[in-house]
């Protein structure tokens, strides 16, 4: 079925794999497209939060505000501070990925509810059932390899989803809206803390 230049779409497949990939027009034709679309930029969104976090948890761990390390207790006070806000900082990158992956996996719970009406949203479904497997125990177990097989086997097939491109101006907003929601959540568990601290 594959084409001389080696594409292997077949007709009803080629329209969603023209310029404007994650437009409406083609989440409008299958809900299953709109749904990895959203699982996409979730995913793109919680893996920019986790390098934010890794970076931060680094700055804390190199920041420890042990006064043996400092030369003197000026020092030692400005090192703890920083190693305070950096600790802060850290904790609110933390929960900020722990929503930002809560969202994708919104969207992986809701496969089983969304009906895919081409084989490019068949292929959607798989390649986010897939994409979970590195979130389980041993992904060589029974049925991931197989469901693997059978999402490679229908891409040969049909032709592959297209390469997905984050929107900037999207991935902005779903990062500030996480990140705010973790501030105060951070905050609120501070103020908690605290109020517990001074009962004791």
């Amino acid at each position: 079925m594959a084409d001389s230049d080696n594409t292997t779409t077949l007709p009803f497949v080629i329209g969603w794999q023209g310029d404007k990939q994650n437009g409406p027009e083609r989440q409008a034709i299958d809900p299953a497209l709109g749904l990895w679309s959203g699982w996409q930029q979730a995913r793109y969104a919680s893996l920019l939060l986790c390098r934010l976090q890794q970076r931060l948890e680094a700055r804390v761990m190199a920041n420890t505000g042990i006064p043996a390390l400092t030369s003197g207790e000026s020092a030692s006070w400005q090192i703890s501070v920083a190693a305070s806000e950096a600790s802060a900082e850290y904790a609110v990158a933390r929960e900020a990925e722990v929503f930002a992956m809560t969202k994708a996996l919104k969207f992986q719970d809701a496969i089983p509810s969304v009906a895919a009406l081409s084989l490019a949203g068949i292929i959607a479904k798989l390649d986010m059932i897939v994409g979970a497997d590195r979130d389980i125990g041993d992904p060589t177990d029974f049925p991931w390899p197989h469901i693997a097989s059978v999402l490679r086997d229908l891409k040969a097939l049909a032709g592959d989803l297209p390469v997905y491109r984050p929107d900037r101006t999207t991935t902005r907003a779903d990062v500030a809206r996480h990140w705010n929601e973790a501030g105060k959540l951070v905050t609120a568990l501070s103020e908690d803390s605290q109020r517990n601290a001074s009962l004791l």
